[in-house]
């Protein structure tokens, strides 16, 4: 009940609703399918994006309208996107398995006692045209990784990454920069 308190029942509602979509998604086994199913449902999906096994949370803060997709763009299986805020995949953008985009952050309710120290708050992420986002990446609220940037397996990424920068490591650092073509 203390939820429902602090959330309200119009939330309450869009939570509901938001979560018998998401048992809708899980059902679609293919990736033309998926893909399908979120431009039904709001999302704006590009040409030939494949979308596999993702796990949405959040959904019923902004709806999948906060998910938007590039042309030629691959998700993998077990990225688990936040949508309290935007996500922005650009073209050609590349997030490998199990990649984490949080848009975020929320300690508890609001009597928490970190409440004062970590007050919520959402931010949207962007990743820009054709960078790569390694296996098991962790990309926080308020991100712009950008253009064909290369983020290395297992990064914690809290912090913006350059164009063609490639970081790693927890916190992500550069480990090189590439020369465009």
């Amino acid at each position: 009940m203390k939820a429902l308190r602090e959330i309200g029942l119009r939330k309450a509602v869009r939570f509901a609703t938001g979560t018998a979509l998401l048992v809708l998604f899980r059902l679609m086994v293919v990736p033309p399918l998926r893909t399908a199913f979120l431009r039904m449902v709001g999302a704006q999906i590009g040409k030939n994006a494949i979308v596999h096994d993702v796990k949405f949370f959040n959904v019923y803060r902004k709806g999948f309208a906060a998910l938007k997709v590039g042309d030629n763009c691959f998700i993998g299986d077990e990225a688990l996107l936040d949508l309290a805020d935007g996500i922005v995949l650009e073209e050609s953008v590349t997030l490998a398995e199990r990649v984490t985009i949080l848009t975020h952050v929320n300690v508890g309710f609001e009597d928490h006692p970190l409440q004062r120290h970590f007050p919520a708050c959402s931010k949207r992420v962007v990743l820009k045209r054709g960078c790569f986002v390694g296996t098991n990446v962790t990309i926080l609220p308020g991100v712009t990784v950008g253009e064909c940037a290369f983020v290395a397996a297992g990064a914690v990424v809290r912090e913006d990454v350059p164009a063609y920068h490639v970081v790693g490591g927890v916190p992500a650092q550069t480990i090189r920069v590439l020369q465009p073509d």
